[in-house]
């Protein structure tokens, strides 16, 4: 049984003796963006009585936005925004005019990696779902989390018909954010299907002396930037002139639930990523420290693969769903107190 959830240090009974309306602790915040990109497009905060807040994009299938943890911001954001869906191009790599950052962003659901064609159909870079508005269908606060439900429906006449139902949860009182997602194939054929979970983080949480953790069973480089900077993978940096991305892949296959952090010492923070590594064997690593593109991506994936849709297929990869069959992902973000102590007195890991 779950233990009663605690607000800044008091049952919730107690916590609620204490205030005129449970709204001024823990709250679902939905409202719509009024200026630049982003305007018409709806947001929705979730603030957990814990230190955690986080902006879901109900336009963007649900994904996160925004997010802090006891006021420091943990998300990278690019110079773009997080667009209107109506500002969306998807031809070839026009996704990164509308790639916000964010600390999760949805690529797929039957393409990612660079653009490419595949059976004379045209697939842009990182797939289609991130700029395809939710129907939102549950929002609540109950006495054990903070929930939001959404449908997200990925389809083409003639095409591909990939359904998403996602749930994301914070637990009342908590420092988590929970995404359970089921992809399901409604058309009467298979069709390939390719996730990524983009999760980026930024500073001040990435930062000069700050600690990565990814205990895959294999590392290997995407391309040959990634090649150079192998032996340096884990390495993290002040912001670098003129740096170059460098992508890196790392093997879960069998990990059961497998955890990946970021812990800087300095702020007292860290964060870190879990996920299911039986649907989620694989995570890609996108190491960016140039200067105002200064971020870190840990990527679960369903496939490692790095070279599109049409290679996937080429080299006999690439996942399919077949007519009415699911797949079941989830992927969690965890925050609290550095470790980097504690590690440096057992031996053990951050």
């Amino acid at each position: 049984m779950a233990e009663d959830p605690e607000l800044y240090g008091r049952p919730l009974a107690e916590a609620r003796r204490r205030v005129g309306a449970p709204a001024q602790l823990a709250r679902i915040d939905e409202y719509e963006v009024m200026q630049g990109p982003g305007r018409g497009s709806r947001r929705t905060v979730l603030t957990s009585g814990g230190g955690l807040t986080v902006e879901l994009l109900p336009d963007r299938a649900l994904d996160i936005g925004a997010a802090s943890y006891r006021g420091v911001p943990i998300a990278w954001h690019s110079p773009t925004g997080f667009t209107a869906p109506g500002l969306t191009s998807d031809a070839g790599t026009d996704w990164l005019r509308g790639f916000g950052g964010g600390l999760l962003a949805t690529c797929g659901l039957d393409a990612y990696g660079p653009p490419s064609t595949d059976a004379g159909v045209d697939y842009p870079m990182h797939g289609r779902i991130g700029a395809v508005p939710a129907v939102v269908t549950r929002a609540q606060v109950t006495d054990a989390e903070l929930v939001v439900e959404a449908e997200v429906r990925q389809a083409a006449v003639h095409g591909e018909h990939l359904v998403l139902h996602r749930r994301v949860s914070v637990p009342l009182g908590g420092a988590a954010i929970v995404v359970e997602d089921r992809v399901t194939n409604a058309s009467d054929a298979s069709t390939g299907h390719m996730v990524l979970y983009h999760a980026n983080l930024g500073w001040p949480l990435l930062d000069d002396g700050a600690v990565l953790e990814i205990p895959s069973s294999s590392v290997s480089p995407r391309d040959a930037d990634a090649e150079r900077g192998l032996a340096r993978w884990f390495e993290i940096t002040g912001p670098v002139p003129g740096a170059a991305e460098q992508v890196f892949k790392h093997d879960f296959t069998g990990a059961g639930t497998a955890e990946v952090s970021l812990d800087n010492a300095a702020r007292d923070l860290r964060v870190a990523v879990r996920f299911d590594a039986e649907t989620l064997p694989a995570l890609h690593q996108w190491k960016m420290l140039g200067e105002g593109q200064y971020v870190l991506g840990l990527e679960p994936t369903n496939v490692d693969w790095s070279r599109g849709r049409a290679a996937a297929r080429e080299a006999g990869v690439l996942p399919e769903l077949g007519p009415g069959e699911s797949v079941a992902y989830r992927i969690e973000f965890h925050c609290g107190p550095s470790r980097q102590g504690a590690s440096a007195e057992t031996g053990g890991a951050a």
